[in-house]
């Protein structure tokens, strides 16, 4: 082949930028395009509130697990150090219940802030030590057909209900009882049990947009790569050794779409991929944003308890993470059922939760539902493969790989995704 790899990018989420960088990176002439008039797809800026605050459309942290994202944040300029709070992973309520952990060695950082928490009994926190350990020792593996609940079947029920699916539903955005307990116990492994650090919260100081797709839609512009926004691509086709998208020749595509729209190029080309593709289930997640009175909490955020009428499991200080005063932000993961019973009705009953676990009367400022925020990652899933066709490959949270749908799945898949395409050319 002479001259560099012509590259067209579909989609300019995490996924479709970690592609396009890695890509860049290698050499390739790219050509990045979305349907939107922006990038980042399901994690950037959603819009401003009538006093200025920027918003995203959903509330995200990331974790020090995370160091492809990480890494890829450097790499086009953006300092996680500036724009993201680190600290140890805290999962307490308002009176300071729950776990807290302490910086160091993450095996016995884990046991000593299991063992100092408050709020459960000292037999209860054995118990689940004793059940990690056996975690540990077989691998952190489990029968792929087993649920959240499966796996913590014998655990008691307050550790269980106040930290286990508090987890679950923030790492997978699946309730316990449907999620895969495969999926679940990897991230624990690289988060609570990996590398020092890999379990620290990192909260954005800033909008989501400035975390990481402007500076890398800046840095891929200063490298000549073309951007078209506002540009959907309505056909690919093969055409020789390459393809076209929409008439124009490229030598290799990349789908970093959403799963329905990768879904609806491949059709033609690839019925079984796009058919797994098209068959996966979707879970929302809701954020509602409220003005309160300021508070002054030990941590930015908190663990609140969930139930049939209490939506929110995390609620955010965003007067300590972005200087707003009093505004705090209730997100709900897993939430299709507060979705079916409507945005007014969760609304009602995130102020209601604020006021009885909180002490705060609230207003809403602003709510966002994500309705397509991630997989429902539930046991056995069947994820489409990287590859769709010869020279055609698919990036994105839903592919087949480790990890649920989340930020570091996203930008590792498209990184593997543009490794393999620089690779398939240089084997020609």
């Amino acid at each position: 082949m002479a001259g560099p790899l012509k590259l067209a990018v579909i989609g300019a989420g995490w996924a479709g930028l970690a592609a396009a960088v890695q890509a860049c990176a290698g050499g390739a002439q790219l050509t990045l395009m979305d349907m939107a008039a922006g990038p980042g797809g399901r994690a950037r800026r959603g819009g401003a509130l009538a006093n200025g605050l920027v918003f995203d459309n959903g509330q995200h942290i990331l974790i020090g697990a995370y160091t492809r994202t990480l890494a890829l944040m450097r790499q086009v300029g953006a300092a996680p150090e500036v724009l993201l709070q680190r600290r140890p992973l805290t999962l307490q309520n308002a009176r300071s219940q729950g776990l807290a952990l302490q910086p160091g060695a993450p095996l016995p950082a884990f046991a000593r802030g299991l063992l100092a928490a408050r709020g459960w009994p000292l037999l209860h926190r054995l118990r689940f030590l004793a059940m990690a350990g056996g975690w540990l020792l077989r691998g952190f593996a489990c029968p792929p057909q087993w649920t959240v609940q499966q796996l913590c079947h014998r655990m008691p029920r307050t550790l269980y209900a106040d930290l286990v699916e508090p987890l679950c539903v923030a790492a997978l955005n699946t309730p316990a009882h449907q999620a895969s307990a495969a999926v679940f116990l990897r991230v624990l492994k690289d988060a609570l049990f990996g590398a020092p650090g890999g379990s620290d919260l990192l909260l954005p100081r800033a909008d989501l947009s400035q975390l990481l797709p402007e500076p890398a839609c800046a840095w891929l512009a200063a490298q000549g790569a073309t951007l078209r926004w506002r540009s959907r691509v309505q056909a690919i086709a093969p055409q020789g050794s390459g393809w076209q998208v929409d008439g124009e020749p490229f030598d290799q595509v990349l789908l970093a779409t959403s799963s329905t729209e990768a879904a609806r190029l491949a059709t033609n080309i690839a019925p079984a991929w796009a058919a797994q593709a098209q068959a996966l289930r979707y879970e929302p997640i809701v954020t509602v944003l409220v003005q309160a009175p300021p508070v002054a909490w030990a941590a930015p955020m908190l663990a609140l308890q969930a139930g049939d009428a209490q939506p929110a499991q995390f609620v955010f200080d965003l007067g300590a993470l972005r200087g707003a005063t009093g505004v705090l932000a209730f997100v709900i993961s897993g939430a299709a059922p507060w979705v079916a019973r409507g945005l007014q009705a969760t609304e009602q009953a995130v102020l209601q939760q604020a006021r009885q676990q909180l002490g705060l009367d609230a207003s809403v400022l602003q709510s966002v539902a994500e309705k397509r925020a991630t997989f429902v990652c539930a046991p056995a899933l069947q994820r489409p493969s990287l590859q769709v066709a010869p020279g055609l490959w698919a990036a994105g949270d839903y592919i087949a790989g480790p990890y649920p749908a989340t930020l570091e799945g996203a930008v590792r898949s498209g990184e593997t995704a543009a490794a393999a395409a620089l690779s398939a050319v240089a084997e020609r």
